[in-house]
C-alpha cells in the first residue's frame, strides 16, 4: 500500500499533466491481483479508471469514488520535493498524499486484501478514480454518464482525507465570473476613459453587504461568498478597460442557485441604472451541489459501526458526491489523513494512518459484501 502511495505520487497528476499516468498506476495494480480494470481515456491525457470484483450477487455491492488530480506544488519551497514520495520518519510526503492518494492506496489495498483472502462476497465491489474533482468534475461527471449500467449499490464511499471521521453532509460550489468593461486611455488623460478597475470597486462593495437569503444548516453554518480572484489592468499608463473578479459561494442542502444569480444580476442592473458609464456582466463558471445522506439510514449505521464510529459530521468543502446522487444510493465521506494537510507545503500522511485506513475499509467490505 506505501508502494502504491509513492507511485502515485510520482506519477504527477496536476491540472498541467492529466491524470493518465495515474490511472496506468491503478490498473497495473489491480491486474496483479487479477482484478478487471479498464481505463478511459481522453484528450490525449486525461483519463479515468475503473475496477470491478464480481460476486454472487446477492446483495447490493458498494461502489467506491476518488479523484486522480492533485493541485499543483505552489510557488513556496518544499522540504522533500513534492513528487518524489519520499517517506520520512513515518510519514509519506508528496503532493496528494492526503488528497487523496493517501486514501486511495488504502481503499485500493483493502479491496485487493479482500480478493486474496479468497473471500465469497455476495455483493460487487466496484471502484473509480475520475479526473479533474479539483477543477471542472469533467472524470466523474463522465462516469456518472453511464450510471444507469450499474445495479444500485448498498453504498457510496467516497474515500477523502477525513482523520476518520464518517461525513454526511458538505456544502456546495457556485462560482461566478464578474466583469466589469470600461474604455481604455492614455493614463494621462483619464477623465476621457471609463476605468473598469473602479467600476469594479463598486461591485465589491455591494457583494460585500450582500447576504444569501436562506436559512442556515445545523451543521454546515450559512451560505458563504467570498471574493477570490481579481484580474484588470494591462500597464500603468493606461486606463483598464476590463477587470474581472471570481466569486466562490458555498451552498447548503436544498438551495437554490438561480436564486442567487438572480440576486446578483439585479445588483449589477441597478448598478447600470445608478452609475453613469457602468458595464458588466455575469457568467457561472461551475456548479456543484451540496451533500447530505440521512445519518440514521441503514447503510449508515451499519457503515459507522463498521469503523467503530458513533457520530457523523459536515464538513464545508466540497467533493465529487452530488455527481453520484442519481444513483439514489446513501453516500459516506470517509478516508485517512488529516484534512488540514490538503494543498499545503510538504503535505504529508502518516504510514500508521494509512495502515488504519485499510483496516477500516477491509471491515466495510467485510461488513456489506459476505
Amino acid at each position: 500500500m506505501k508502494d502504491l502511495l509513492q507511485q502515485l505520487i510520482r506519477a504527477r497528476s496536476t491540472l498541467d499533466t492529466g491524470e493518465q499516468a495515474a490511472a496506468e498506476v491503478i490498473a497495473t495494480h489491480f491486474q496483479r491481483y487479477g482484478v478487471d480494470c479498464r481505463i478511459d481515456s481522453w484528450d490525449r491525457n486525461r483519463a479515468n479508471v475503473i475496477a470491478r470484483v464480481p460476486s454472487a450477487g446477492k446483495r447490493p455491492g458498494l461502489l467506491f469514488v476518488c479523484h486522480l488530480d492533485v493541485v499543483g506544488p505552489g510557488e513556496d519551497p518544499w522540504t522533500y520535493p513534492a513528487f518524489e514520495g519520499r517517506e520520512v520518519n513515518g510519514k509519506v510526503y508528496g503532493r496528494g498524499a492526503v488528497d487523496m492518494k493517501g486514501p486511495i492506496a488504502a481503499a485500493i489495498g483493502a479491496i485487493c486484501e479482500v480478493v486474496a483472502s479468497g473471500a465469497e462476497l455476495q455483493g460487487d465491489i466496484v471502484f473509480a478514480a475520475t479526473a479533474g474533482e479539483e477543477t471542472d468534475s469533467a472524470g466523474v461527471q463522465r462516469f456518472a454518464a453511464d450510471l444507469s449500467r450499474l445495479t444500485k449499490p448498498a453504498g457510496v464511499i467516497i474515500p477523502e482525507p477525513t482523520d476518520l471521521a464518517v461525513i454526511t453532509a458538505h456544502r456546495g460550489l457556485f462560482w461566478l465570473e464578474i466583469t466589469t468593461r470600461g474604455r481604455a486611455v492614455h493614463s494621462s488623460m483619464p477623465q476621457r476613459g471609463v476605468n473598469a478597475i473602479v467600476s469594479m470597486r463598486r461591485v465589491i462593495e455591494e457583494l460585500e453587504r450582500y447576504e444569501v437569503d436562506f436559512p442556515p444548516h445545523p451543521e454546515l453554518g450559512k451560505c458563504s461568498v467570498s471574493i477570490n480572484t481579481i484580474r484588470g489592468g494591462e500597464a500603468m499608463n493606461i486606463v483598464p478597460d476590463r477587470c474581472s473578479i471570481g466569486v466562490d459561494v458555498r451552498t447548503l442542502p436544498g438551495q437554490n442557485t438561480d436564486a442567487i444569480r438572480y440576486d446578483v444580476e439585479r445588483m449589477l442592473a441597478r448598478l447600470t441604472a445608478e452609475v453613469p458609464r457602468f458595464e458588466a456582466t455575469l457568467s457561472v463558471v461551475r456548479c456543484a451541489g451540496a451533500m447530505e445522506t440521512d445519518p440514521d439510514c441503514e447503510f449508515v449505521q451499519g457503515f459507522c459501526s463498521a469503523v467503530d464510529v458513533d457520530l457523523t459530521n459536515a464538513i464545508g468543502f466540497t467533493t465529487d458526491a452530488p455527481h453520484l446522487a442519481p444513483l439514489g444510493a446513501p453516500i459516506v465521506i470517509y478516508g485517512p489523513g488529516k484534512p488540514n494537510q490538503c494543498h499545503q507545503v510538504d503535505e504529508h500522511i502518516a504510514v500508521a494512518d494509512l495502515e488504519a485506513g485499510q483496516a477500516c475499509f477491509k471491515e466495510v467490505l467485510l461488513r456489506f459484501l459476505t
